[in-house]
């Protein structure tokens, strides 16, 4: 039986590897393609994924508000999130979330292969630095920082404004207003209690949410 899997990504690049080396693995491999995080949730009532690829930034939708929808309509789909940022930003809230696995896209080809593979099987996937965090994140409790209150799309605009980008830059990345980017980030320092931009970069800079 043919397995079904979804490639969202909004880079067509990135999807055309992505899509060509799963072919080559197996030429049973049924793959679509998702250019934003509008087309995910449509395409998943119509095909009945086994395994979605998800990045976590596109535009339309953040890629964990998706992933939490599709775990209410689907429990047992495997969804592996993709990320071009850090796994320190973004790992444990994919996971949390219901995420089966976690990878950054500067992996090597075969572990993103043998990622798949896992999820096929029902397993879970992570790579082996990201397991020593959450090995520590299980020995050392998990009290909460100050930026676990904000929402998925606050804490990825709190990120983008620490990597210096502007709220038209981040506007355009995520498919938003000027205005709605400029409200979440007024929502993200009301939460923080801080009275600026600038203690808020500082702050994600000390706590090594960006590289």
């Amino acid at each position: 039986m043919d397995v079904k899997i979804l490639v969202a990504d909004n880079h067509e690049i990135f999807r055309k590897g992505v899509k060509e080396l799963l072919k080559e693995t197996n030429d049973k491999f049924m793959i679509d393609e998702a250019s934003n995080g509008n087309e995910v949730i449509p395409k998943m009532w119509e095909n009945d994924y086994d395994v979605i690829l998800l990045d976590i930034s596109m535009p339309g939708r953040n890629g964990i508000d998706i992933l939490k929808q599709l775990k209410d309509y689907r429990p047992d789909v495997q969804v592996l999130i993709l990320s071009t940022y850090p796994e320190e930003q973004f790992a444990m809230r994919a996971l949390k979330a219901g995420a089966a696995g976690f990878l950054t896209k500067a992996v090597k080809s075969d572990e993103l292969v043998t990622a798949v593979q896992h999820l096929l099987k029902g397993k879970k996937y992570i790579s082996s630095s990201l397991a020593d965090t959450l090995i520590n994140y299980v020995e050392y409790g998990d009290g909460k920082a100050l930026h676990e209150v904000l929402s998925d799309r606050e804490y990825e605009i709190m990120c983008m404004t620490a990597e210096g980008k502007t709220v038209k830059k981040i506007a355009s990345e995520l498919s938003l207003s000027d205005k709605t980017v400029s409200t979440y980030r007024a929502r993200t320092l009301i939460k923080m209690n801080m009275n600026n931009t600038a203690q808020l970069i500082q702050y994600v800079i000390n706590n090594n949410l960006i590289n």
